[in-house]
């Protein structure tokens, strides 16, 4: 139960004075439907009216708050032209502007004769002063009316600032007092003010500093939000360790079976990495973990390893992979290995019917199937393991949490890996997957060849068509790559087939293949498979080819609109080339005018291709959603931290969060308590029902 003393914050915002249902609606769409949810929308900027000059020294463009005498109304009979008030003081005459004004109204608020307190922005007409629609009209008895400085905050179609202005101010009035969940050294060390200090002082700033994600108050309640945020990960963390789990220490005879069956080496990280889980499987606590590798970094052999040590031990492996395409290579490069050592592996995807998909499911529940490769397939009811031991999830970012644990419910005290191919930067894993501990597969395997990129404007398109061609005609394979341009009204499967068919009457329909989102799936794997297998040698493509196929005789990758893509998105499809023996090359056409960001990443992406140091330049070019894709990504929305500039904090808090739970596991010290309450303010009302159900 959340405490009474949070009350007060989790009252409808229509409890605030002047807040009616019309408006309450309004402002739940801006912000949330809770007074709290105004306290954490914070001003993006600052109106400063503490320019007090004379009429006649008022600087065109900037506001001013002037101090003026009302001389004379001039209606207009027109509506089209506007109401004009002609005001004055010692130095001069200014004209205040109301398009539209009520007549009745202004005569009120600005009665001729009377002396009144007017702030807005000065503009000059005909070197006249004036002064459209003022913000505030005041008498000079009211002056504390004006804001000296007054924060501008983000606003939704229907809502005025003012208003907003209002009910956050009205939402600052419930602010009471919270005992300090923040450890005392810490909280000293950065001279960071209270809780609720920090809310005051975030909702009145002084200056522009005090808009910085680098000011005391922000960062102070940008580490409350981290801190909540990795106290519920790791709760959850080891609430599903606590589950017990069984140890998996297979023999090796199968692992040793496969290994010599590899025509490398495994490499040094992916050795490590294998220690790490093969460690996670002996122990009795469950095991999640998450396996990060760059583009062809070896990550499936590590899960075939992985999966082996629980076949060894007598249980079945499953791993699961976000597309068809990618499940059924999967399948094709594990069978071998699989057959070499002597088990039996199965796939399982959406286009198993009948007969067929009844028979791997029996081959499942009898336990004759030792691996079970397949998409979302495997979530599904009917799907029974004899003795599920291993769940692995390729492409951890495509699928939620919720389908982790289906998967891993398939069985008894089942371990989990996860993987995926995007490099993401640490703070970014800590805030994504907190709950999971992490390996990482620095080094590619030996026999790689480093990928070429160069960045070519695309006035030269013909010189890059006449290359392709000449690539094609020594057996190369090409990938074509065509975005969404922004600027266009052509969506991104257009531009496609535009290029696909001028390819196609350059170098012959059969030498060319398409691939969008708008085809059915069994379009794409036609098209996906001629290129692989058949005669198709360019494949003109949107960004669906971004991960995990694999085409060894692909060696150019031309992306056109580079500009337009993410880092992370870049480096992810120029990993489909430089997979065979062959020099590869990833030509990026660009607009010839780009902005500093754009320059940046394309600058960025041509000089490295090591995959964590792209994604932490990411981050720091277009912060954390972006990066991710926070709807897919199971990335929590940040109201107060800003992954991108709190970074240092981030790591902070994931210290503090395992710290905690390490010494206080149900938050019972003093402290623990105060940190519950935390939680709640952060509606991480789950993590607390985890304590509460042990």
């Amino acid at each position: 139960m959340r405490p009474d003393k949070l009350f007060p914050y989790f009252a409808d915002v229509t409890t605030l004075p002047g807040v009616g249902t019309r408006i309450g609606a309004l402002l739940e769409k801006l912000a949330g439907r809770h007074v709290i949810d105004l306290l954490w929308h914070l001003p993006r900027e600052i109106v400063d009216r503490r320019y007090r000059p004379t009429v006649r020294m008022a600087e065109s463009g900037r506001v001013a708050t002037l101090t003026l005498r009302v001389d004379k109304h001039l209606p207009s009979s027109d509506r089209r032209r506007p109401h004009r008030v002609i005001c004055s003081d010692e130095s001069g005459e200014i004209t205040l502007i109301f398009f539209k004004g009520d007549k009745g109204y202004l005569n009120r608020v600005l009665p001729e004769g009377e002396q009144r307190l007017v702030s807005g922005r000065i503009e000059y007409y005909n070197s006249t002063p004036q002064m459209p629609h003022p913000d505030f009209i005041e008498p000079l008895s009211n002056e504390e009316a004006i804001p000296a400085v007054e924060p501008v905050y983000p606003l939704t179609a229907g809502l005025s600032a003012k208003v907003v202005f209002k009910a956050v101010h009205g939402a600052l009035e419930k602010l009471v007092p919270l005992e300090e969940w923040l450890d005392p050294a810490y909280l000293t060390k950065h001279d960071w003010p209270s809780w609720q200090d920090a809310v005051r002082i975030a909702h009145h700033p002084e200056g522009p500093d005090d808009l910085l994600p680098t000011s005391k108050a922000r960062q102070r309640l940008a580490y409350d939000e981290l801190l909540a945020n990795q106290l519920a990960l790791a709760l959850m963390r080891e609430r599903i360790k606590k589950q017990a789990g069984r140890r998996f220490q297979g023999n090796g005879t199968l692992r040793q079976k496969v290994i010599q069956q590899l025509p490398f080496d495994l490499t040094g990280s992916q050795k490590e990495a294998l220690k790490e889980i093969y460690d996670d499987m002996a122990a009795e606590l469950r095991m999640l973990r998450l396996l990060q590798g760059d583009v062809g970094s070896g990550k499936t052999i590590v899960a075939l390893l992985a999966m082996l040590n629980a076949v060894e031990c007598g249980q079945q492996a499953a791993l699961v992979a976000p597309t068809e395409i990618l499940a059924r290579q999967h399948y094709d490069s594990i069978r071998p290995l699989a057959q070499a050592a002597g088990i039996q592996i199965a796939v399982l995807t959406g286009r198993n019917k009948g007969k067929a998909r009844k028979q791997t499911l029996e081959d499942l529940a009898s336990g004759q199937t030792n691996i079970l490769i397949g998409t979302h397939a495997l979530f599904q009811d009917d799907v029974i393991y004899h003795d599920l031991g291993l769940a692995v999830i390729d492409e951890q970012h495509r699928f939620g949490v919720h389908q982790r644990l289906a998967i891993s419910a398939k069985g008894k005290g089942v371990d989990t890996l996860v993987m995926t191919a995007t490099p993401i930067p640490r703070t970014l894993t800590m805030t994504a997957y907190g709950d999971l501990d992490v390996s990482r597969l620095y080094d590619k395997p030996p026999g790689r060849k480093p990928i070429k990129t160069v960045v070519i404007n695309k006035d030269r398109m013909e010189e890059v068509i006449s290359a392709v061609g000449r690539k094609i005609a020594e057996g190369s394979k090409v990938y074509w790559v065509c975005p969404l341009v922004e600027e266009s009204e052509k969506s991104d499967f257009a531009a496609a087939e535009e290029r696909y068919a001028d390819l196609s009457r350059r170098f012959g329909e059969t030498r060319v293949a398409l691939v969008h989102g708008q085809m059915k799936s069994t379009e794409k794997d036609a098209a996906m498979t001629d290129f692989v297998e058949g005669s198709a040698q360019i494949l003109v493509a949107t960004t669906v080819i971004e991960v995990g196929v694999n085409v060894p005789e692909a060696s150019v990758m031309v992306i056109e609109h580079a500009e337009n893509f993410g880092l992370a998105q870049l480096h992810q499809l120029r990993g489909r080339i430089g997979r065979g023996s062959l020099e590869s090359t990833c030509i990026l056409l660009r607009a010839p005018q780009l902005s500093e960001t754009a320059r940046e990443r394309l600058k960025v992406i041509s000089e490295t291709e090591d995959g964590f140091v792209i994604a932490e330049k990411d981050l720091e070019l277009r912060g954390a959603g972006e990066v991710l894709g926070t709807r897919q990504s199971g990335l929590p929305d940040m109201r107060l931290a800003d992954i991108a500039h709190h970074g240092e904090l981030m790591k902070a808090a994931y210290d503090d969060a395992r710290l905690v739970i390490n010494r206080d596991p149900q938050l019972e010290s003093e402290r623990g308590k105060n940190l519950r309450v935390l939680l709640y303010l952060f509606e991480r009302d789950a993590a607390v029902a985890n304590l509460r159900s042990g």
